[in-house]
């Protein structure tokens, strides 16, 4: 009999979080995973719960009703296509396949384009939020057909997360466009990140505040224009303890950052449509550095430079308000390539991203949900065209009030030798943006003394090539 009107493949941390929060919300849900024993100590750790455990993908169609409402919360690669290929046989016309995990666009594109002509619908969806989003209310970002939207919509904004603006799901685009949009937020997260941690480490090493200090910063930030839910959990982390050493947890742990591909996936897409992500780039630089820990540690005993000094007391109010502007500043510039990124993918691949329901959609659920998304949303509802965040004029105007004191904390930094890759290709952003002649006159020129690659006059129209 098919009573359950919502099914789950994947019990993993995602999966079996998203299935309680689908089921909290009044449906029936059918579940599973291909460890079969998962299955049962699911369904037992849930009693009374409207579960239904299928061990075979026989069972699990057949205990779905009509039209199928399925999502995938498994590894991104092989495990998606092979699965779609168990699945394929057993579903019909009018179905509705989504993969939540974090795929490839192009893979999303291939597989939507191959079961369009079988009359079932395949939906590439992100999902933000971790563990407690998934349980509680992920921001989601669905591509897929308009009929595909329709029939999984109540659903999806039933189990979203809510904020004044609304659930925090919409409609992305056609084919892979959800997945664009989900591999650019976690690109702006990568950023975002690496922006914190440098201002976690001048703080540190530049100011001299412990662990607990700085989380009395970032706790009085997240108070005001810095509000988000990054800056909320760094407070929490530098304030924890370890149990074993009894010292900030923070300082125990390896200096070595990992990534999962979204981040390189961003920097390398971008590369292709031509966007200059240069925040977002060095971000994953800076992952990459963090790696050659046995390197760096080498090259510390024989490489010298300057060693930080710590200001006086009275010097530190001034030093960390100029560190807050930074910050923010910075962090725009994060938002504005990131939205530059998803409006040159919607471009080529026709998709139609609104980038102001982006905005809103990330406001809450996500991990990169911010107080800063409220001015975002704002400037692409005013001005849909818009090319540039840092265009509008109310986020130009806080980008100018923080500038003074963005460009001192990158040049204490540079002074004091602390690495800021992130503040400080956001600021070359800035600086790069806003100039009408750029020295890359002199790049041409070399281009065409060296291999006749020809260049552009400023005085006449046309491609010339020069004696020089």
């Amino acid at each position: 009999m098919s009573g359950s009107n919502f099914g789950v493949v994947g019990l993993g941390t995602m999966g079996r979080n998203l299935a309680l929060n689908i089921e909290s919300h009044g449906n029936r849900v059918a579940v599973w995973n291909l460890e079969t024993d998962w299955i049962t100590d699911f369904i037992s750790k849930h009693p009374g719960a409207k579960f239904e455990g299928t061990p075979t993908f026989e069972q699990f169609t057949a205990a779905l009703s009509r039209p199928r409402r399925i999502i995938m919360m498994i590894p991104a690669g092989k495990p998606v296509d092979a699965t779609i290929e168990k699945l394929q046989p057993l579903l019909d016309r009018g179905d509705v396949l989504i993969d939540g995990g974090n795929s490839w666009f192009e893979d999303t594109r291939r597989r939507e384009a191959a079961l369009r002509p079988t009359g079932i619908h395949f939906v590439g969806c992100g999902v933000s939020g971790g563990e407690e989003g998934a349980r509680f209310g992920p921001s989601l970002m669905p591509g897929g057909a308009n009929d595909a939207w329709a029939i999984i919509r109540d659903v999806l904004e039933s189990i979203a997360a809510k904020t004044e603006a609304g659930p925090c799901v919409t409609h992305v685009g056609p084919d892979g466009a959800g997945h664009f949009v989900k591999m650019v937020h976690n690109g702006i997260e990568y950023g975002d990140m690496q922006l914190i941690a440098e201002s976690w480490d001048v703080l540190r090493r530049g100011l001299g505040l412990s662990a607990p200090e700085t989380a009395d910063v970032f706790e009085k930030w997240n108070n005001g224009p810095l509000a988000s839910f990054l800056t909320e959990l760094t407070a929490r982390v530098c304030r924890t303890i370890d149990t074993v050493t009894k010292q900030p947890l923070v300082d125990v742990v390896l200096d070595k950052a990992g990534q999962k591909g979204t981040g390189k996936w961003t920097a390398q897409v971008a590369l292709d449509l031509a966007v200059a992500i240069p925040t977002i780039a060095a971000a994953i630089d800076a992952r990459v550095l963090s790696s050659l820990k046995d390197e760096r540690t080498a090259a510390s005993k024989v490489l010298n430079g300057p060693t930080p000094v710590v200001p006086e007391q009275g010097q530190r109010r001034q030093l960390i308000d100029d560190l807050h502007d930074a910050l923010y500043a910075a962090r725009i510039c994060a938002y504005a390539q990131g939205m530059a990124l998803i409006r040159a993918g919607s471009d080529k691949y026709q998709w139609n991203i609104n980038l102001a329901e982006i905005g809103r959609i990330w406001k809450g659920g996500c991990i990169i949900r911010a107080r800063l998304l409220d001015p975002v949303r704002q400037a692409f509802e005013g001005k849909p065209d818009l090319v540039n965040l840092l265009l509008d004029a109310t986020i130009r105007d806080s980008v100018h009030k923080a500038q003074a004191g963005w460009r001192r904390t990158v040049t204490r930094a540079a002074d004091a030798g602390i690495p800021m890759l992130a503040h400080s290709s956001a600021l070359a952003y800035f600086d790069s943006y806003r100039t009408a002649r750029l020295p890359q006159s002199l790049t041409q020129a070399q281009r065409d003394a060296f291999g006749a690659h020809t260049y552009e006059r400023i005085d006449r129209p046309g491609a010339v090539h020069s004696e020089w």
